[in-house]
């Protein structure tokens, strides 16, 4: 059975787009950024390894790149990745950076990349120690927990392996 039109389906990308599932160029700080998996060490890499600054574009899961807002997200703070085991303690967990978008205020955690820069990272983790109490309150909110003062060891040990 024949329908008596034909379906077609048009996908298109705003012209400041082009590049938002390959390399691109950071919208902060302008450097260019490879998304190769052999350099960045993730496979969906939508942050500057420069500045850590990223671009709205997953909604639901990593690499969808659904969102609408494609706004620059600023990084605010670190957390550790949640553990799926059962016994694990909270400080076992991957290092990741907690973004929030400068348009609609959304939050999105990242993976730490293999080729961020650490120095910035560190600063990201101490300009968050400094946070006012209603985005603390939007982050518990949103079931985020940035890591505090006491938690600079860790942030040390995975960066440089040293307290």
């Amino acid at each position: 059975m024949t329908t008596p039109f034909t379906t077609q389906r048009i996908y298109t990308r705003s012209r400041g787009l082009r590049n938002t599932f390959g390399d691109f160029v950071c919208v902060h700080c302008h450097n260019f950024v490879s998304t190769q998996v052999a350099l960045a060490g993730v496979h969906h890499r939508n942050h500057c390894p420069y500045c850590l600054s990223s671009r709205h574009l997953d909604l639901y899961t990593a690499g969808d790149r659904l969102a609408a807002c494609k706004a620059r997200m600023r990084p605010i703070g670190l957390t550790l990745k949640r553990q799926s085991k059962r016994y694990a303690r909270f400080e076992q967990g991957e290092l990741m950076i907690v973004h929030r978008c400068e348009a609609c205020g959304e939050f999105a955690i990242n993976r730490i990349a293999a080729d961020d820069d650490n120095e910035t990272i560190v600063t990201v983790y101490q300009n968050s120690l400094q946070i006012d109490g209603d985005l603390q309150r939007l982050l518990v909110e949103d079931g985020i927990i940035l890591l505090g003062a006491a938690d600079q060891s860790i942030v040390q040990w995975r960066l440089f392996g040293q307290n």
